[in-house]
């Protein structure tokens, strides 16, 4: 007999359970908003513009010691911040955007360069030298912004022709869910926000939409096959009917960011860490906010049932 983590036939009352999520998941916006409010982002370089330089040294240098060595009038560099990347001898250095605009950014990394050689030697391995224009950082933030309201629009537009205006609107809240927890989730862990956690946001959305669909095709399957069955246990039905499909799918897109998380780095940690976090509130959602939205909407008057008898066999 082949392994079945979820049996059939499972009846659990979700429907019965979505006051307490609803309340649940308004607890966690308002905490996400709070955070957003009072801890922010912590935008990279990709969006506030600077230089940003990773260095191996051969001995575990003193960060307090080269903070101060950096900030110094005489290099006169501006907002520098320091900090760790996986090894004591492995260190981020950011570099604000300079004030002074005839003052050259190779420069600036020269300038840097020679300071810390001239204290560490010049055994420094240089792993990586970026540097991005103030407009280029701001260009950045809006074309992100826009990303996510034009992929939001256009999931409504398709859910919307390709099933109701009811599931339109029950997708889209559970994506907005879906992204303001994340951003709350990318507040609290102060993790970089970068082009890459643009694109975790874009996968999560996307992934999102594909475990509520599913949840849809089966809830309109049912509309059909049981026309006076209650809402509520019509959606708990369908819910129950996709329930191995949704967790197995969760399971195995998880089990996949968790060896990035473990072994991708640094480089790509803000993305893994956020798409890992997304997939959980993803999963969550479209259980717990895309399905229970219909309630509301009362998707059983506005609905087209079809012709078919209420049969009592459940969907396979």
């Amino acid at each position: 007999m082949p392994l079945k983590l979820v049996p059939y036939n499972t009846a659990i009352d979700f429907l019965g359970k979505r006051w307490i999520a609803f309340i649940l998941s308004i607890m966690m916006i308002i905490a996400s908003f709070a955070l957003l409010a009072s801890r922010g982002l912590n935008f990279g370089i990709d969006f506030t513009g600077g230089i940003l330089i990773e260095a191996r040294f051969e001995q575990a240098p003193s960060l307090a010691q080269m903070r101060e060595q950096l900030s110094s009038e005489t290099l006169n560099l501006g907002d520098v911040s320091l900090q760790t990347i996986g090894s004591q001898k492995d260190i981020m250095i950011r570099i604000g955007q300079s004030k002074k605009e005839s003052r050259k950014q190779i420069d600036i990394i020269n300038q840097v360069k020679a300071s810390l050689e001239a204290t560490y030697g010049s055994t420094i391995d240089y792993r990586k030298v970026d540097y991005v224009g103030p407009k280029v950082g701001s260009e950045l933030i809006a074309s992100g912004l826009w990303s996510m309201v034009f992929a939001l629009a256009a999931i409504m537009f398709y859910i919307w022709i390709r099933f109701e205006w009811h599931y339109g609107l029950g997708a889209v809240l559970a994506l907005i869910h879906d992204v303001i927890l994340t951003l709350g989730f990318l507040s609290i862990t102060q993790l970089d926000v970068n082009l890459s956690s643009v694109a975790a946001l874009l996968t999560i959305i996307g992934y999102s939409i594909n475990d509520s669909v599913v949840i849809f095709d089966r809830i309109r399957e049912n509309l059909r096959k049981y026309k006076t069955m209650d809402l509520p246990e019509l959606l708990n039905r369908s819910i129950n009917d996709n329930l191995a499909r949704t967790l197995l799918t969760s399971l195995t897109t998880l089990v996949a960011l968790l060896a990035l998380v473990i072994m991708g780095g640094d480089v790509i940690l803000s993305f893994s860490l956020a798409a890992f976090f997304g997939v959980i509130v993803g999963t969550y959602s479209s259980i717990f906010v895309a399905a229970p939205i219909l309630i509301f909407t009362k998707l059983r008057a506005d609905t087209t049932l079809g012709s078919s008898d209420n049969v009592a066999t459940p969907a396979p």
